[in-house]
């Protein structure tokens, strides 16, 4: 690469998929930022070697750019697939420039599209690096993510109802169960025997109620006395 490229408005420096190309100072869209150049391949006679350099540029049918040689510092310029500049190809004079396609700010880097020919044979294959695909891959993340919490967040809500679910079931079968037991023993949930029959602690058959007798002799009337038990009156 040349030693210097201060008068110029880009440099070569460090991008995520290696070396690209920087814009040093502001370059209005339109402007013409730098040539694409290097020797002139027939392209009905590359040979393997020239088929498998990245940096070829195809002017037309018959001519091509072997664009590797140092001195051409276009190379080092990336692809995107919204890029900020493009290839403008000049068939004639067997001449290609990267011209702005947008304001490009200084620290911006320099890109334009590749192609499908090339996306297909060499990005696609190991996933396109630049910012519009980084930004879309970075939202699917995003997306899955939320997407499997939400799924969480929905199996544990499931599992909290039929937890609640599974104890109210169990808590209405073990008081089935008490209540069936109790019934079994002869006794009523309340602790008593199902058979009694009183009334504040007094029996009900016919025997006692309040301490006296509900029955008399036949054909006598009890008539409670002060003292002791009641005197038979005659009828």
């Amino acid at each position: 690469m040349p030693a210097s490229l201060s008068h110029k408005p880009y440099r070569v420096g460090r991008s995520r998929t290696g070396l690209g190309l920087f814009a040093t100072k502001p370059i209005k869209k339109g402007t013409k930022i730098i040539r694409y150049f290097g020797p002139l391949l027939d392209s009905k006679k590359k040979d393997e070697d020239a088929i498998e350099n990245k940096y070829l540029f195809e002017l037309t049918n018959r001519w091509t750019i072997d664009g590797s040689i140092r001195e051409n510092v276009a190379r080092y310029i990336n692809h995107a697939c919204r890029p900020n500049a493009e290839s403008d190809v000049k068939p004639r004079k067997r001449k290609v420039f990267i011209r702005a396609i947008k304001d490009i700010e200084p620290g911006d880097e320099i890109n334009y599209d590749y192609g499908t020919d090339y996306f297909k044979a060499y990005l696609k294959p190991i996933g396109c690096k630049c910012d519009a695909c980084e930004k879309k891959r970075k939202k699917k993340r995003a997306e899955a993510r939320a997407e499997r919490l939400r799924l969480k967040e929905k199996a544990e809500r499931k599992a909290k109802r039929e937890a609640e679910k599974l104890a109210e079931t169990r808590a209405r079968q073990r008081k089935a169960n008490a209540k069936k037991a109790a019934k079994s023993n002869g006794k009523a949930p309340n602790g008593k025997t199902g058979n009694d029959k009183t009334l504040n602690g007094n029996a009900l058959n016919g025997k006692h109620l309040n301490g006296h007798s509900l029955t008399a002799a036949a054909g006598k009337r009890a008539v409670p006395s002060k003292r002791g038990a009641a005197r038979p009156l005659q009828a």
